[in-house]
């Protein structure tokens, strides 16, 4: 194996979660048709004739330890984290089929192994449940038959082996620079972010959900006031039958078990009666309970005492991360509700959280993509972007610009970064069409490069499905020419924000693979422990702050040269909150 070109590996674990996994056994692949598994963690009939773990693990560490020998894996992230458990420090790692496949077929639905050998290779793999079972009789791997579990990991192996050696050669150009200097790099950085994870005040999350409950529960009876009677609030069905038929508001469209009651169809609802503003506060609030202040404190690892989120990088459309097991993406910073919840996000004991976020990062990059000078000269005199907007709609003098203005200015903004048209702005404005698409259209004669780069967007994507990022990743469009004029007109704006969304996301990439390298040069205790959007979270001690304020700044602003300076905000403070 050690005078192989590449070694594929994987590993059969007892867990999803990479961190409470213990190993089953390990596959490997050198030649294309060929596996070989190594069980270790088998129990029942057979599983006396296998090596002892520790035998294993010490026989293949200078393999698995020495960066000589180069790795492939699909999803890689996951074994690394699984051999950190088990005491490997996995070495040489040079590729990951699903982020390979990621960057290639970026309008492919699944990036999955199973999926991928079907769709490449014509190969048709063996299923998980066919080798565990499902429902009431599924049994774990460990229980397994040695024989049937050889056959499904080293399939596993050798698959990824296969469909590495096909995609390497078609990965050339600028998407092989940014798997080689962006993504495959970031691997290192997320995979030391999800072991060290980060703390939890379960004390103040138990206090939140009492608070949450007895304001659902003052909600719900307002409800009851307003709906003339009791009902089940979160049932859809119940809901949409005290709204359209006993109050008798006006509907729109028809789901399988009634009217629609969704979020956008309420917030329409809103100046009709009193209960849509008391239902919409309930059902947020309810969901941040069950989401979060319910549920977090069972997510706790028993052994660090934190949460470990799995951050993914071959999920959205743009090129972002995501998070999932807890999804922490999604935690509002506007509302009261929200920030409780990061409330209970703290450090560790003695240390400060440090939260660095950039400025308006994406109108920073529509300035740069579009080459629009009065928007990049805004930016480099350090201006109110907004203000500025609004006395050039308005042709007023920045001074005489009100708060009106400047909010229909930042909302204007929004709304051609999103590439919204004059009749969702006149929605999101509460105005009519004809004044939104004066607002549009002095907002282009204003800025005409925007409206030039929205044109070369929609261009691109209509000749190539597909449009690029500041560092050359493709986000796939694959609807530009649906002859559906909805489905459409949804593909047309995003080919408008994902090359700027992607690009922000490129550069938020670039700036963690840079800070973690200078955390790691100077030898600092500081952990990267979140990534939300355009934000970094950091678990600093004390006496590090000073030091890793600056290292974070200078880091963060020069991570991707653009025509307009970048700019970071700090705060910091015991709890996640608090450091906004």
């Amino acid at each position: 194996m050690s005078t192989a070109d590449y070694i594929s590996l994987d590993t059969e674990t007892t867990s999803l979660k990479p961190v409470e996994a213990d190993l089953v056994g390990l596959s490997f692949s050198t030649h294309a048709g060929k596996g070989w598994y190594v069980p270790v963690g088998h129990v029942g009939a057979g599983a006396e004739e296998q090596l002892a773990c520790d035998l294993v693990l010490y026989t293949l560490r200078p393999l698995l330890e020495n960066s000589v020998y180069p790795k492939v894996g699909q999803n890689i992230k996951y074994d690394a984290l699984v051999l950190r458990r088990a005491g490997i420090e996995l070495a040489g790692i040079v590729a990951d089929t699903m982020l390979i496949s990621y960057l290639l077929h970026p309008a492919s639905r699944s990036h999955g192994l199973d999926s991928m050998a079907a769709k490449y290779l014509n190969h048709q793999m063996i299923s998980y449940s066919e080798v565990t079972g499902s429902g009431k009789k599924q049994i774990s791997f460990a229980e397994v038959a040695i024989d049937v579990a050889t056959r499904y990991a080293a399939e596993d192996a050798d698959i990824t082996l296969q469909l590495f050696q096909m995609f390497w050669p078609q990965l050339d150009g600028e998407l092989r620079q940014l798997f080689e200097t962006v993504e495959m790099p970031l691997l290192s950085v997320l995979i030391d972010m999800e072991w060290c994870g980060v703390a939890l005040d379960c004390q103040k999350l138990k206090a939140i959900s009492a608070d949450f409950g007895g304001k659902l529960a003052t909600l719900e009876l307002k409800i009851y006031a307003a709906a003339g009677g009791e009902f089940n609030i979160n049932s859809p069905k119940q809901l949409g039958e005290v709204l359209f038929n006993k109050l008798g508001l006006p509907h729109g469209k028809k789901t399988k078990t009634g009217w629609s009651t969704a979020v956008d169809v309420l917030q329409k609802l809103a100046p009709e009666h009193e209960i849509i503003d008391l239902v919409l506060e309930y059902r947020s609030l309810a969901k941040l309970k069950s989401t979060y202040s319910d549920t977090l404190p069972r997510l706790i690892d028993p052994i660090s005492g934190r949460i470990h989120t799995s951050f993914n990088q071959a999920v959205t459309a743009t090129g972002r991360l995501s998070s999932s097991d807890p999804n922490l993406q999604n935690i509002p910073i506007r509302t009261a509700a929200g920030r409780a919840i990061r409330e209970a996000f703290i450090p560790a004991t003695g240390h400060l959280l440090l939260a660095a976020d950039y400025s308006q990062i994406e109108l920073r990059v529509l300035a740069h993509l579009a080459d629009e000078p009065v928007l990049q000269q805004s930016f480099r005199n350090n201006e109110d972007i907004h203000r500025r907007t609004a006395s050039e709609i308005f042709n007023v003098f920045p001074e005489m610009v009100t708060d009106e203005m400047r909010r229909r200015a930042k909302t204007i903004n929004f709304a051609v970064l999103y590439g919204m048209g004059a009749f969702s702005l006149a929605k999101e404005l509460e105005i009519g069409s004809k004044e939104a698409k004066q607002y549009i259209e002095s907002y282009f004669a204003r800025y005409p490069q925007i409206n030039n780069f929205i044109e070369s967007c929609r261009s691109q994507a209509r000749s190539e499905l597909y449009v690029t990022t500041i560092l050359g990743r493709h986000c796939a469009v694959p609807d530009i020419k649906s002859k559906n004029g909805q489905i459409r007109s949804y593909a047309e704006r995003n080919a408008v924000n994902y090359p700027v969304q992607g690009s922000a996301a490129d550069i938020i990439k670039v700036a963690m693979i840079n800070v973690y390298r200078r955390l790691q040069q100077e030898d600092l205790k500081t952990k990267m422990v979140l990534q939300v959007h355009d934000e970094l979270v950091f678990d600093v001690p004390r006496s590090e702050l000073e030091q890793v304020k600056k290292l974070v700044e200078i880091e963060m602003e020069q991570a991707v040269a653009l025509l307009v300076p970048l700019v970071v905000s700090m705060g910091w403070g015991t709890n996640w909150c608090e450091a906004h």
